[in-house]
């Protein structure tokens, strides 16, 4: 090879390297382009604020273990009217009446038949609706909910396939009505002061977020008529990342994603083998379903997915709910200058705590006493207490729901409807943590192939304003 094919030859090779590392931004302009068109008349809700409402007409579907709790705590805000109950199982909705009317509210009852929400729906006209039912009927709940001129509040996931979530998009950009995912864990005492520290740049540029969601439930299988006796159909037959929101949320709220500074880019997933689930079921004597112990669990035991950002960030997302192992949310966020971690909570930061090369964290003694000089995590986190939580962290203690957590997130809800203000937490954030659910199947189903998050915002999260610390 002489000096001019030589030359040639590397500028051939240079033009191949700069086509592979614009591939990714090509990529993600061409999924953002593809993205279906915004509907005639459809409205960004990125930062959508609702006119204000000097009192919030209350409705629920959904009264089990999660809603009967929502419903007891909804009836003690201020300026809530609660208008309407509904669920299939009369012992509940009778229950949570005596609730509901012990805080001086006077609902309908609803239950006849599976459609008997959308009679409520269209009797009592309610502003906003309370949705904590089993996943299926998620999407089809918001949008009917949006539809009737409600705002839509939805348990975790949104939703788990990307047309249900493109539809409820759709629908709240139509209606001009609000639709959020409820995701508690961003209301967490910890995660509020982690949120706090990251927007005052304690720990310098974010890089790196590990999130999980590690809870043993395989219980549920024996539970009667609770969560496990249609979950558990969800486990066996579907095989990724099934429940993301939890661990997800707090870290893409810390990195700002999908509010200006960055987005969700794309995912790699991986799931061990099913074993967990079909052992206990063949071991149990107290299964609620007979069914259960000849079910075949596709789903594997732990998923790990790999998420990348637009602007190169990664996130680890875990999770299982069949390992017996000790719950965790994990919770990590890592920046150049240190790393905040939950569970149990400790931090490393440059210039703040003694040293970045061991964990300052709160210690105890074998009897469960706090060790002299080592209660670091306690005295760095209350320089940092979010405002929110100064507010009304001891009122959410009080009312309970996950430690206060669930009350925070409530009260807030109410707070920004009655106010006129937009939510922490807006549809296009619901559907790209929800959309770990389906993309991660993929993924798994084509043994860790990379797949792109589609842009639920159409381009727009360029210009969204990011999550502020309320006071």
């Amino acid at each position: 090879m002489n000096t001019t094919q030589r030359r040639g030859f590397l500028k051939f090779l240079g033009g191949i390297s700069a086509s592979f590392a614009a591939l990714p931004t090509l990529v993600a302009a061409a999924d953002s382009a593809n993205a279906p068109s915004r509907r005639s008349g459809a409205k960004y809700m990125g930062d959508f604020a609702a006119p204000k409402l000097d009192k919030v007409k209350v409705a629920i579907i959904g009264v089990g273990a999660r809603g009967s709790g929502h419903a007891s705590q909804l009836a003690t805000i201020e300026g809530v009217d609660f208008v309407g109950i509904c669920d299939l199982r009369e012992d509940q909705v009778k229950k949570a009446e005596v609730k509901v009317k012990a805080k001086g509210h006077s609902p309908k009852l609803y239950g006849k038949n599976e459609d008997d929400w959308k009679r409520m729906l269209t009797e009592t006209r309610p502003d906003a609706v309370f949705i904590a039912t089993p996943w299926d009927h998620h999407a089809p709940m918001c949008i009917e909910a949006m539809k009737s001129g409600a705002h839509a509040f939805t348990e975790v996931p949104m939703a788990y396939t990307l047309k249900d979530l493109w539809d409820i998009i759709d629908t709240s950009e139509q209606t001009g009505r609000h639709c959020m995912m409820m995701e508690n864990v961003n209301y967490g005492r910890e995660e509020l002061i982690y949120l706090n520290m990251v927007r005052q740049g304690v720990i310098g540029e974010l890089l790196h977020g590990e999130a999980a969601y590690i809870h043993e439930l395989r219980g549920q299988m024996e539970g009667g008529d609770s969560t496990g006796s249609w979950r558990t159909f969800q486990y066996a037959k579907r095989n990724g990342n099934l429940y993301p929101t939890h661990g997800l949320g707090p870290v893409a709220q810390y990195m700002n994603l999908a509010r200006g500074e960055d987005n969700f880019g794309r995912l790699v997933s991986f799931s061990s083998p099913a074993k967990g689930r079909a052992l206990y079921a063949q071991k149990s004597t107290k299964l609620s379903n007979p069914e259960f112990k000849n079910l075949k669990f596709e789903g594997g035991d732990i998923n790990t997915s790999i998420i990348k950002t637009a602007l190169g960030r990664t996130i680890m997302v875990q999770w299982d709910e069949t390992s017996p192992r000790p719950y965790s949310r994990h919770n990590l966020i890592q920046g150049t200058k240190g790393t905040l971690a939950g569970f149990p909570n400790r931090m490393a930061i440059e210039g703040v705590t003694k040293t970045y090369h061991e964990w300052a964290q709160d210690l105890e003694d074998k009897d469960g006493k706090p060790v002299e000089g080592a209660q670091f995590w306690e005295e760095i986190a209350s320089k940092y207490e979010h405002p929110y939580f100064k507010r009304m962290g001891e009122l959410g203690k009080k009312m309970g729901g996950h430690g206060g957590m669930d009350f925070l997130m409530l009260y807030r809800i109410i707070e920004c409807l009655r106010k006129g203000e937009a939510l922490d937490q807006n549809v296009y954030e619901g559907a790209y943590w929800s959309a770990v659910g389906p993309l991660s199947e993929k993924s798994v189903a084509e043994d860790g192939s990379s797949q792109a998050f589609p842009d639920f915002t159409r381009g727009n999260w360029k210009t969204t304003k990011p999550l502020g610390i309320i006071a």
